[in-house]
């Protein structure tokens, strides 16, 4: 996933990473005969038009070169996908995330620290109007879906959290819902499972982001003992969540894994794929840093889940590794 580490995105990341309207070089906009033009209502102006939820194909297909251009991907064609009415459900989403159809970029908003935290300074109106701000300039840079976190509560409790950050985090989940269609996840640190997947019923979110999914490791939180796959889809079941994706960290960041140093990358990904996992999150050694191609290769042909990149990911070597993973 792609994270947003400052309170407002810069003019220098909005221009590394926007896709922009390009014509061609006739002035007309680019042709690309399997995809189909959406319905849209008659003489709907651009802005109703990003109002209703539409992704007209003539601006999604001729931003994508641009980006294609900047991040040396030349299969702009292959991946800009076929025009569609954008919908949250999430069937539709994860159908489209494959080598097939295209990959899928994920933008990470880190939610300012929310009540009780050590540093938290905001009111939950404050932090869920940045949030929305932030999250509407990542889907208009062209990112695909949203994850928000609570990135700013450290020092983090381990596996559980407190009704307030629970509420706050709803708050926030459903200030972007209510403006932004695309896709969107909920993930509560640290290893705060079922309450991520509350929030995500709460706020009509479509996945959430886990953490020992399956086996033990020790964080920077403490010892997580125990694997949350079983009591985490046994609630994900009692709430009626389960169109709630569930995506798994394998072999996670900022952690130790010396207690399964005897389970490699593949049998932790194949443990997860067997627990019920949707997608597997591969990730560097810690946050911002590049993930090793010989882990996503692992995963890779461990499992037939979408293999997601969780850290590292940049403007700068996404062309790299977009063969590599099925979203980032």
């Amino acid at each position: 996933m792609i994270r947003l580490q400052e309170r407002s995105v810069s003019a220098r990341q909005l221009e590394s990473l926007k896709l922009r309207r390009e014509l061609s070089s006739d002035g007309a906009l680019p042709h690309y005969p399997q995809a189909a033009e959406p319905k849209q209502e008659k003489n709907a102006s651009p802005d109703r038009i990003r109002r209703r939820g539409y992704q007209s194909y003539s601006w999604r297909a001729s931003r994508f070169p641009r980006f294609s251009a900047k991040t040396n991907i030349r299969e702009s064609v292959r991946y800009c996908g076929a025009a569609r009415r954008a919908a949250h459900g999430f069937a539709r989403y994860t159908a489209r995330v494959n080598p097939a159809s295209g990959k899928r970029l994920i933008a990470m908003v880190h939610v300012r620290a929310l009540p009780g935290t050590p540093r938290a300074a905001a009111t939950v109106t404050e932090v869920c109007d940045i949030a929305r701000r932030e999250a509407h300039q990542l889907i208009d840079a062209g990112f695909d879906a949203i994850l928000i976190e609570n990135m700013h509560d450290a020092p983090y409790l381990s596996g559980a959290v407190g009704p307030e950050i629970v509420a706050a985090m709803t708050a926030v989940g459903c200030a972007i819902r209510r403006d932004i269609k695309a896709p969107l996840g909920v993930q509560v640190l640290a290893a705060a499972n079922r309450e991520a997947l509350a929030v995500a019923l709460a706020c009509g979110a479509d996945f959430v982001r886990v953490e020992n999914f399956a086996f033990a490791h020790v964080a920077d939180e403490g010892l997580m003992p125990t694997a949350a796959a079983g009591p985490l889809l046994r609630y994900r079941r009692q709430i009626g969540a389960e169109h709630v994706r569930i995506f798994a960290d394998v072999k996670k960041k900022h952690s130790s894994h010396a207690i399964t140093a005897d389970i490699d990358l593949a049998e932790a990904a194949r443990a997860a794929e067997f627990f019920g996992a949707d997608g597997v999150i591969v990730t560097g050694s810690a946050t911002g840093r590049a993930v090793d191609p010989d882990d996503i290769a692992a995963a890779r042909s461990a499992v037939d889940l979408p293999i997601w990149l969780g850290s590292g990911v940049s403007a700068g070597n996404v062309g790299d590794l977009w063969a590599a993973a099925d979203g980032f």
